[in-house]
């Protein structure tokens, strides 16, 4: 009896542990978008979209997938959810009413890497949760990674 108290013990002690493996960090996200920037350049838009767009492909890492825009808020490329490709999504707003990609287009004018924070469906959890978007801007694309704040 007295071991398997342990051993319950020992399985509840090393549960965090699991879960907090299964965290995406944001030096995570910011590699996975240089990643794919590197693809981008190397192979081309077509070829870049539709491995972006895998959702076992090598841009989708736990919650962690990658999304691209064009500046006019068309969705060109999105790693958990194919039928949000060619949607003009300018006007989305999260649950907070925060127009998060115009907000990002916006952002990406400047021609400079950022991170923007909001609010979105985390395709593991099912649940909508705080998340921080780390984006990079290339020519008339936007390219980014997000990681959800736990």
């Amino acid at each position: 009896m007295l071991t398997r108290i342990f051993l319950l013990a020992a399985l509840v002690g090393a549960a965090p542990l699991a879960s907090a493996a299964d965290v995406v960090t944001k030096p995570e996200a910011e590699a996975m978008v240089k990643k794919a920037l590197s693809y981008l350049k190397a192979n081309g838009r077509e070829k870049t979209f539709a491995e972006i767009d895998k959702k076992d492909g090598q841009f989708v890492d736990r919650d962690l997938y990658l999304t691209v825009y064009g500046t006019d808020g068309v969705v060109r490329a999105h790693g958990a959810n194919a039928k949000m490709i060619g949607k003009n999504l300018m006007e989305l707003k999260d649950v907070d009413g925060k127009a998060f990609v115009k907000e990002r287009v916006e952002m990406a004018k400047k021609k400079a890497p950022f991170w923007q924070d909001y609010k979105f469906n985390n395709p593991v959890t099912g649940k909508i949760e705080p998340k921080t978007m780390y984006c990079v801007p290339e020519e008339d694309i936007i390219l980014c990674g997000g990681v959800y704040l736990k």
